[in-house]
């Protein structure tokens, strides 16, 4: 095999380890997944392959014979699957089962866990950054609630009263929504199937949070929305993907330029763009921004996660993320994922 290919691999048994290494390899550079088989056709990583348009069999021979395929990993758990796979398997290719297979389930279970405490931290350390314009938005409708609380306790005008409590329902509704957000962006994604996401939806979400981290008064904000752009994946985790970027966006302008949001749907998948008129990433620096620690930031404001994170989850979900960046003129990050809608 030349060297910078990718390994393709094809695996049989869509359990819960086949499925395990499915979400694994199919973010893991340099690996390709070319086929999944699996007996019962209610298998969950059968349903997750068509989700990342891989090939999805229950004929293990089928899936056996076709060429190009450079390891076989078997993690059905059927003693007599080494022998069927040995005969139709004229080619001699690679095998990984048995007790090496389950090894590497535990090393991928191990990874996932890692993976998720990552996602988490990286969300709390954002939320961290966030703490002053949380604050300020929390503080000024409870700043209110009480002057006219206070108001009432002297006033003996009904209608009087009646505004006052008006006014007070608006602003702890005002509050409830702010902590709405934050809880929806801070909870520990479940395991729960994946759902369809709204991408309009998440970048408005990641606008109002994104507010949090700079003045947007001086920001002007386009959107370029087509109709439910819908996507499939955990809400939570396509919302941190919108935040990082979005953010990021906020913060180089500091305050002051232009944020573009827009959709798009063609031939199956689904795009979103997130374009500032910022200063620009170095072309020397362009092809780590997605390297994990890596940060141009100064010292205490970011922790080099963001854009690792996002990439993880948009490759999870089968989908592609790029960027294009000129000094002086801006940055555009593409969104690519496959169509839900």
């Amino acid at each position: 095999m030349v060297s910078g290919d990718p390994i393709n691999v094809i695996l049989l048994g869509a359990g819960t380890g086949g499925t395990s290494l499915l979400e694994l390899f199919a973010r893991s550079p340099g690996v390709e997944v070319v086929g999944i088989a699996d007996k019962n056709p209610d298998a969950p990583g059968l349903k997750r392959a068509r989700e990342l348009h891989i090939p999805a069999s229950q004929d293990v021979a089928e899936l056996l014979s076709r060429d190009g395929t450079g390891l076989i990993v078997d993690v059905t758990g059927d003693p007599a699957m080494a022998e069927f796979i040995a005969r139709h398997n004229p080619r001699g290719i690679q095998v990984l089962g048995g007790m090496t297979a389950r090894l590497l389930w535990n090393l991928v279970q191990h990874e996932a866990g890692i993976q998720a405490q990552l996602f988490q931290a990286a969300k709390l350390a954002t939320i961290g950054t966030f703490t002053s314009g949380i604050a300020h938005d929390i503080n000024n409708p409870l700043y209110l609630v009480m002057s006219l609380a206070e108001d009432m306790a002297d006033e003996s005008d009904p209608g009087v009263i009646r505004d006052h409590a008006r006014d007070i329902v608006q602003a702890v509704r005002r509050i409830a929504a702010i902590v709405k957000g934050l809880t929806l962006y801070a909870r520990v994604s479940s395991a729960d199937d994946l759902v369809g996401v709204d991408l309009n939806g998440a970048l408005d979400e990641a606008l109002k949070m994104a507010r949090y981290a700079t003045v947007l008064n001086e920001i002007e904000v386009a959107r370029d929305y087509v109709a439910r752009p819908v996507v499939r994946g955990r809400p939570e985790e396509i919302l941190q993907v919108c935040v990082n970027i979005v953010t990021n966006g906020v913060q180089a302008m500091n305050g002051r330029g232009a944020l573009r949001l827009s959709t798009r749907r063609e031939d199956g998948l689904v795009t979103a763009t997130i374009a500032d008129t910022g200063p620009g990433i170095p072309r020397d620096v362009l092809d780590k921004i997605f390297d994990p620690f890596f940060t141009t930031k100064e010292p205490g404001k970011g922790t080099g996660l963001g854009l690792h994170i996002a990439r993880t989850i948009v490759k999870k979900y089968g989908g592609l993320i790029d960027v294009s960046s000129h000094e002086g003129r801006g940055t555009t990050f593409r969104l690519q994922f496959p169509s839900a809608g």
